[in-house]
């Protein structure tokens, strides 16, 4: 439904002079089951939720912008499903994605996917066991594989999302992962970079340039050998136009109501409890995502953060937004700081990539 109404989106985007996103994600709760390491949901606590209502609110108005893909992100979402499985129910014409530990999953949430039929889990998976109990806790891959065998005996749809870091580079991208996603029933696999978020989180779980550029090359053969869906968000850039944050496709929003330009990227000026969804993309910091994008011509390094941090600072210094990170904030200084290092590092890999893939493009 949402290559119907891309259409509207585009023409919202004309008339308000603003992102409007594609898709939006949002914290259902701070709680989650779990505490992985270098997960910034961990650090949250347990202590917020945004209400059915907030969220019946949230997608109400997306739609009226022409956003019909919501996309539950945490803390753990299931810990909400009950909640989840309604709202599905009360927004038919939505498509509904959830990151999740997959613990929650059982036999009667199976029905519910069933009956409701717009609820797809993208389950976090760190590769094998060993990597994903060494992240995620001791029997947590056992769990893992059971929710997924049950979701496979029903014939539901679902994929995995995996967190590529230093130290499970090797065990997610290989061949032999590959073909046990595949082996399990899952569709797709979106692969996120690890991101030094918030204040206990340090630079040595980036994955450097040897393991980036492997997974670069990596998820390319594999695209054109293996029947699973696969998108590298930090590689894949050249196929969106670079940064997709800030509205441009999509935004955060946590479980405290702040409206947050990326998942990663906890510094805002606009709370869903205080200004429409329409009001937060057109105040300072979305606006500069807006008029910044795409952040380099290089798409193999778009990131404000991660890979160009001095474009994070001085956005975030020029809007005045302010951390929402909901445990102990981080200043946009202390979290780039942690990122020059990196990107440094990187930087000469990735132009000597994208010369090569894109050399009428390269300076």
């Amino acid at each position: 439904s949402n290559l119907m109404v891309w259409c509207e989106q585009e023409k919202n985007r004309d008339k308000y002079q603003c992102n409007i996103p594609w898709a939006i994600l949002l914290d259902p709760t701070s709680t989650c089951n779990l505490h992985c390491t270098g997960c910034w949901a961990a650090e949250y606590g347990h202590k917020l939720n945004l209400s059915y209502d907030d969220i019946d609110s949230i997608i109400e108005q997306g739609k009226a912008l022409g956003t019909h893909v919501f996309i539950y992100t945490g803390g753990e979402p299931l810990v909400r499903k009950h909640d989840l499985i309604k709202l599905c129910e009360a927004h038919p014409d939505c498509a509904f994605l959830c990151f999740t530990n997959a613990t929650l999953i059982d036999e009667a949430f199976c029905q519910d996917m069933i009956r409701v039929a717009n609820f797809v889990p993208a389950i976090s998976a760190e590769g094998f066991e060993e990597a994903t109990d060494a992240r995620r806790g001791e029997g947590v891959f056992r769990k893992v594989s059971k929710a997924m065998a049950l979701l496979r005996e029903h014939g539901l749809p679902f994929g995995v999302s995996c967190c590529y870091t230093a130290q499970n580079a090797s065990s997610i991208a290989s061949e032999e992962y590959f073909d046990w996603l595949i082996d399990q029933g899952a569709l797709f696999a979106w692969i996120f970079s690890f991101m030094p978020v918030g204040h206990g989180s340090t630079p040595d779980l980036i994955p450097n340039a040897a393991q980036r550029e492997h997974l670069y090359n990596f998820v390319r053969e594999m695209r054109q050998t293996k029947p699973l869906f696969t998108l590298d968000f930090q590689d894949d850039g050249e196929f969106v136009g670079g940064c997709i944050a800030g509205g441009r496709r999509y935004f955060h929003i946590n479980a405290n109501g702040d409206m947050d330009p990326c998942v990663f990227i906890h510094y805002s000026d606009s709370n869903i409890r205080e200004k429409t969804l329409l009001e937060g993309l057109q105040s300072p910091i979305f606006m500069a995502y807006h008029d910044g994008q795409p952040f380099n011509h290089n798409h193999l390094r778009p990131c404000p953060m991660l890979e160009n941090p001095d474009l994070l600072r001085k956005m975030v210094k020029e809007t005045g937004a302010h951390s929402t990170d909901l445990q102990s904030p981080e200043t946009v200084d202390h979290l780039c700081d942690k990122c020059e290092k990196y990107a440094a590092c990187w930087k000469p890999k990735a132009d000597e990539l994208w010369q090569q893939s894109h050399p009428e493009k390269a300076e």
